[in-house]
C-alpha cells in the first residue's frame, strides 16, 4: 500500500505544474521525450483535475479553514483508512504468511488502541493543528494558485523525510531513557506486537515530543500547504507500514536498501527497552551509524544463515 501510494504521490507531483525548463529537459533525451509522450495526455488531464479541485477548495475555504479543519479531516482518513485493513487481516488471519510475530491482539486491545487514538486526536492533533496556524503563516506557507513545480515539492519532501528521520532518531533515544521510558514512552511500547493504528498511540507529551520532528520540516521552508498535505500524507503511510506487523514481497524496503520498514521497526517492539535499538522512523543509516542497530543485524544474519533463533530478550 505504501509502495503504491509513494508511486501515486511523486506522479501527482509531477503534475503540479511544467515549466518551459522542465519540458526541454525532457524534450532533450530520446527516453525522456517517449515517456513525456506517452503520458502527457495524462499529466494533462491531472494537472487540471489538481488545480481545478484546488481552486474549488480555496475559493469555498479559508486560509485557516484548510490548514486546521482540512489537515486534520485528510489526517485522519488516511490514518484510519490505511490502518484498519490490518486487524481485518490480524482478526481473519488472512496473509498470515507474511505476518512478521506469530502472536495476534485481542480484539479488546485493539478496541482500547482505537478509543485512545480517537481521545488523543481531537484533544492533542487538532488544538495543536490549530495553534500552529500562524507559524507557518509567518514562515511562509501559502495556499493560493499557482501549485508548486514537481522539482520544488520533490526538494522539500524529501528534505522533510531526511530531517524528520534525524529528529525523531535523537528523541527516540532520549525517550528510551529509564525515566521517560517508564512514565511516557511505555505507553506506545504497550504493544509489543504492534499493528497499524498503533504508530500513533502514544502519551500526549510523546505526541508533542516527537511531533516536533514531523513538523519542523514545513515550519523552516513554509511550503505551499498542497506540498504539507503530501507530506503529511506520505509520512502517516510510512509510519502506518513501520508498526502494521507484515513484511510483503512488495514492501518498500525490498526495494530500497536505506528504508527501515515493518521488519526493522518490529523488531524495535518485540524487545526490552534498553535492548531494543532500531530507533529511527524511516530510514536505516542512523541506528547504523551510532552502532544501534547490531542486536537486529545479528538476529538477521542468523536467521539468513538458516540457524533457529530466539529474541535474545524478553517482550514488553
Amino acid at each position: 500500500m505504501f509502495t503504491l501510494c509513494i508511486y501515486t504521490c511523486l506522479s501527482i507531483s509531477l503534475c503540479f505544474s511544467l515549466s518551459h525548463k522542465d519540458l526541454n529537459f525532457l524534450l532533450k533525451t530520446h527516453f525522456g521525450f517517449s515517456v513525456f509522450c506517452l503520458s502527457l495526455p495524462s499529466i494533462t488531464l491531472m494537472a487540471s483535475i489538481i488545480e481545478s479541485g484546488w481552486l474549488y477548495l480555496i475559493t469555498h475555504f479559508s486560509d485557516f479553514q484548510l490548514a486546521s479543519m482540512g489537515s486534520f479531516l485528510l489526517h485522519e482518513s488516511v490514518f484510519f483508512l490505511s490502518g484498519l485493513p490490518f486487524i481485518y487481516l490480524e482478526r481473519a488471519g488472512l496473509l498470515s504468511k507474511y505476518k512478521i510475530q506469530t502472536k495476534n491482539n485481542t480484539p479488546t486491545a485493539q478496541e482500547k488502541c482505537i478509543t485512545r487514538l480517537l481521545l488523543y486526536h481531537f484533544s492533542v492533533n487538532l488544538p495543536l493543528m490549530i495553534v500552529s496556524y500562524p507559524v507557518f503563516r509567518c514562515m511562509g506557507m501559502r495556499s493560493s494558485l499557482p501549485l508548486p513545480s514537481w522539482k520544488v515539492v520533490l526538494t522539500q519532501i524529501i528534505f522533510y523525510f531526511i530531517l524528520e528521520d534525524f529528529v525523531f532518531y535523537w528523541g527516540h533515544r532520549v525517550l528510551h531513557t529509564k525515566w521517560l521510558y517508564k512514565h511516557v514512552h511505555s505507553v506506545h511500547h504497550e504493544y509489543a506486537t504492534p499493528f497499524g493504528l498503533t504508530s500513533e498511540y502514544a502519551h500526549p507529551a510523546e505526541i508533542l515530543f516527537l511531533g516536533f520532528a514531523t513538523i519542523v520540516g514545513p515550519a523552516i521552508t513554509g511550503p505551499h500547504l498542497i506540498t504539507l498535505w503530501l507530506w503529511m500524507v506520505l509520512r502517516v503511510l510510512e509510519t502506518v507500514e513501520a508498526h502494521c506487523g507484515y513484511h510483503f514481497p512488495w514492501s518498500l524496503s525490498n526495494f530500497l536498501p536505506l528504508y527501515g520498514g515493518a521488519d526493522f521497526h518490529d523488531y524495535h517492539h518485540r524487545l526490552l527497552y534498553t535492548k531494543s535499538g532500531n530507533y529511527s522512523s524511516t530510514f536505516v543509516y542512523m541506528d547504523w551509524i551510532f552502532g544501534t542497530d547490531k542486536g537486529y543485524r545479528k538476529l538477521k544474519a542468523l536467521k539468513h544463515n538458516g540457524v533457529g533463533v530466539e529474541d535474545d530478550s524478553k517482550q514488553t
